[in-house]
């Protein structure tokens, strides 16, 4: 497997990211507690000893708890922060008495994120700043102004991306005296427009498909990292219950299992892998609480699929043959 396009700025960056989106306690206006705070202990534990040292975090995430309650775990155990990368995203703001939900990346709203998620974070620094989703009103100026005086302050070290296609992302970059280093797009087995757009290349049949073409090749000659967001399909092919699901599910759900077994790896391994074969050197982000699915998804970085069985899951996926 090639290295990560991270590995230039990270070397040590691992292959899998682990989201924080379920930390906190839920989406829901509870309070942290205790039990809280300890599951944050173990997830984070579990996650280094399985060698992903990559936390991926949103100032909106559980309402903002999410960093809340991790930054408790490095405010009791600063020692921690040494031995992982943080990444956080903003931009993107829930209806309130000013306006409904919307995308904010003006400058002033990006410094006011930062600095709470630094103070929620307990830590000096966050390594990879991302704009969560594109926001038509955004100035590209701006932002590079923005980014320039949260760098030079010390308060962020690189800048990426999420949900955004190869022209806005070339838009930003082209105004940056310095690259882009991600991009965090939704990408699974099950959610795959992104690999549909180029086997429907020129054929009438992708007309409707809803991705842009050229935003993976786009990455990947630029040495942007692509990170996977809902990567492990939320268990739909690996644990939930497929009663009343499509024969496609359920198909490929007994397709997952069976390799499983054949490689000697678990179903989320198999799913990780999957994204990991393609050549656009995917770092999936899993977001699972449960402690013994985050070891189950480490073992990816162990699985090499067949071009056959890759090829199996895709077209199972998909439920019909390619063209």
């Amino acid at each position: 497997m090639s290295a990560l396009p991270l590995k230039s700025v990270f070397p040590n960056v691992s292959s899998l990211v682990y989201g924080c989106m379920g930390l906190g306690g839920g989406w829901n206006s509870n309070a942290i507690c205790a039990a809280d705070i300890q599951q944050t202990h173990e997830v984070i534990d579990t996650a280094l000893q399985s060698h992903i040292n990559y936390f991926d975090h949103a100032d909106i995430y559980t309402f903002g708890k999410a960093e809340t309650v991790f930054g408790q775990v490095l405010k009791q155990r600063p020692g921690l922060r040494d031995n992982m990368y943080l990444q956080t995203k903003c931009g993107i703001r829930f209806e309130d008495g000013k306006g409904p939900k919307r995308y904010d990346l003006s400058s002033a709203w990006i410094h006011y994120s930062v600095d709470k998620s630094l103070t929620e974070l307990h830590t000096d620094y966050i390594d990879v700043l991302v704009l969560h989703r594109p926001d038509p009103l955004m100035q590209v100026t701006e932002i590079a102004d923005t980014f320039h005086k949260l760098k030079a302050a010390g308060k962020v070290r690189f800048l990426g991306v999420s949900n955004m296609q190869q022209h806005q992302i070339s838009a930003l970059q082209r105004v940056l005296d310095e690259p882009l280093v991600v991009n965090q797009i939704e990408m699974s087995l099950q959610k795959h427009a992104w690999l549909d757009e180029s086997i429907y290349a020129g054929n009438q049949e992708g007309k409707d498909i809803n991705f842009t073409p050229g935003t993976l090749e786009y990455c990947n000659q630029n040495n942007i990292q692509i990170q996977a967001w809902g990567s492990l399909c939320q268990g739909v092919y690996s644990g939930i219950s497929t009663v009343g699901e499509s024969n496609a599910i359920i198909q490929t759900s007994q397709l997952v299992a069976t390799l499983a077994v054949e490689y000697n790896t678990t179903p989320e391994a198999i799913l990780l892998s999957w994204l990991m074969r393609h050549p656009s050197q995917i770092q999936p982000v899993i977001g699972t609480t449960n402690i013994e699915r985050i070891k189950a998804c480490s073992q990816a970085t162990q699985v090499s699929l067949s071009r056959e069985h890759w090829y199996a899951l895709y077209v199972s996926a998909k439920g019909q043959e390619l063209p």
